[in-house]
């Protein structure tokens, strides 16, 4: 393997942080990159990886040696572009991870317009409402809400900021008393996320100021679209999102309440995340541009 091909190897290790997975992206044997790597070592007689059999971690070395050769690379690749009178594009497989029910309504457009856009990228896309690390689960960007992010070395992009809305279907209503004040919340039960998710509270903007107001509840989970089906069957009231009850209190089988009170941080933010690198691969470039322009189009929608 010539040196250039080398550097290529050990920047997609950089970037996967894994021998098998950059393997994987560049279709090659794991025991290639691992000869690859060793020849660097051995070319630049220090040590690029701490690797054990469970965690590989770059050193100092590699952090500097990392930053310089990526500019080569990226300025060789832009060379032989223009060379050949074209422009890079993107292309290669975009891993991609989602919150499953934030981005439900935006996701498919999103995809469809983006791969029509550029051909050449293949999208491997996994939806999930876990948290996620992006470098050590192998994902070149994320389409989360701010609690899935595990590692603080990511950039953020804000994309939306979504609404709360309290609702309750109108067989619970018809149970229990419509609260005419946020203070009355405190008696009754609601259909909540864990507390591993958001606290169990709301708060409020009110005359004498912030009133919080601790939730009751039987059932939680953390997914949005079960615990809308758990409030439509009468189990609670909900803080959920505009977006995701609109339908329903279109239809009258939810009902707004408390809706002339403001809540205190009353919404939640989808945010672009990916890698924090100096040269972003043109796919990953490509997405981040694409998204942003996307999320922006459709705010009213």
């Amino acid at each position: 393997m010539d040196y250039l091909e080398s550097l290529r190897v050990f920047r997609s290790v950089v970037e996967a942080n894994s021998f098998r997975r950059a393997a994987d992206n560049l279709g090659i044997s794991v025991a290639a990159v691992s000869r690859a790597i060793s020849g660097l070592e051995t070319r630049l007689d220090s040590r690029l990886f701490h690797r054990t059999t469970r965690q590989l971690s770059t050193t100092e070395a590699a952090e500097r040696f990392y930053a310089g050769s990526s500019r080569i690379l990226h300025d060789l690749a832009v060379l032989e572009a223009e060379a050949s009178m074209q422009t890079v594009q993107p292309s290669g497989v975009l891993r991609l991870v989602a919150h499953t029910t934030a981005t439900v309504l935006r996701l498919v457009p999103l995809i469809s317009t983006f791969k029509r856009k550029y051909s050449k990228v293949d999208l491997d896309v996994t939806l999930t409402e876990r948290p996620v690390d992006l470098v050590a689960d192998g994902y070149d960007l994320g389409i989360v809400v701010p609690f899935m992010l595990s590692a603080e070395t990511v950039v953020t992009r804000l994309l939306q900021r979504v609404p709360l809305t309290i609702v309750a279907a109108p067989e619970y209503l018809k149970r229990c008393t419509l609260p005419q004040h946020p203070s009355e919340l405190a008696r009754h039960t609601f259909v909540a996320v864990p507390p591993s998710v958001r606290k169990p509270e709301l708060t409020f903007r009110v005359d004498e100021g912030n009133l919080t107001v601790p939730l009751t509840y039987h059932v939680a989970s953390n997914n949005p679209m079960f615990n809308r089906e758990m409030v439509l069957e009468g189990f609670g009231i909900g803080a959920m999102s505009a977006t995701l009850v609109q339908d329903e209190l279109s239809s009258g089988r939810l009902v707004p309440i408390l809706g002339d009170f403001e809540i205190v941080d009353g919404a939640f933010e989808i945010r672009l995340a990916y890698n924090s690198r100096t040269f972003l691969p043109a796919k990953v470039r490509a997405f981040v541009e694409h998204a942003a322009a996307f999320f922006e189009g459709t705010a009213d929608a």
